[in-house]
């Protein structure tokens, strides 16, 4: 799992805005100039940046950014969705572990705690982004299928369509605040069709639910 800072944040949400165009070389001193930030933050987060996917090599230590089209990164998120479907259809059919449930149930509490003030942050963006990909990843490694991981892993390097990789291009933070709020209800409902072993509930409710993130993709 990648390290988010309000820098990748940033950076994130220039490529997701059309701020830094497919191809552009990133420029450090002119980003960290927008940012207000020096470059040492500029620089690091570059190769992380790469690291998602969003990010290519140009030149000998550079940074372009990657071309993709809308239309590929969000049918890699719906592959990404029947994939994590069938992951939570499996934890149901065969029950997930004790261990397993508690780590899930830590991640509801985390994002209940987070999601309560009502506010929407830089770092209430992060942090719930880490406590996603947090969540997402324990559905998938929860199957113990080094086969469905590849796949996933595979979806999850096309841009915007990692579980990690949320970030509201629009200005209006409570309609972000709602819609983190209504992916973390479908989290709840998620882990209860699990413990409950309601296989087909399990399935349709995680597939749902990473359509939702479509929202945090722009048009």
């Amino acid at each position: 799992m990648l390290h988010a800072t309000p820098t990748i944040l940033q950076l994130r949400e220039m490529i997701l805005n059309g701020d830094l165009e497919p191809g552009e070389r990133v420029k450090e001193a002119q980003i960290a100039e927008q940012l207000g930030v020096s470059r040492m933050p500029v620089r690091q987060a570059l190769p992380l940046l790469a690291q998602e996917g969003l990010l290519v090599r140009s030149g000998n230590r550079g940074y372009a950014v990657r071309e993709f089209t809308h239309g590929e990164s969000l049918q890699a998120l719906r592959l990404r969705g029947a994939l994590e479907g069938f992951a939570a259809r499996t934890l149901a059919e065969q029950g997930a572990s004790p261990a397993l449930l508690k780590s899930l149930e830590a991640c509801l509490a985390d994002g209940d705690a987070l999601l309560a003030p009502r506010l929407m942050t830089s770092e209430v963006q992060i942090e719930y982004a880490q406590m996603n990909a947090r969540f997402h990843e324990l559905i998938v490694n929860g199957t113990q299928s080094a086969l469905l991981e590849n796949f996933v892993s595979r979806c999850n390097l096309v841009a915007f369509v990692a579980p990690g990789s949320v970030a509201f291009g629009h200005a209006d933070p409570q309609l972000s605040i709602d819609l983190l709020t209504y992916a973390h209800r479908q989290h709840h409902a998620i882990v209860d069709a699990v413990r409950e072993r309601q296989a087909d509930r399990a399935e349709f409710m995680c597939r749902e639910h990473i359509v939702t993130q479509e929202h945090s993709m722009g048009s």
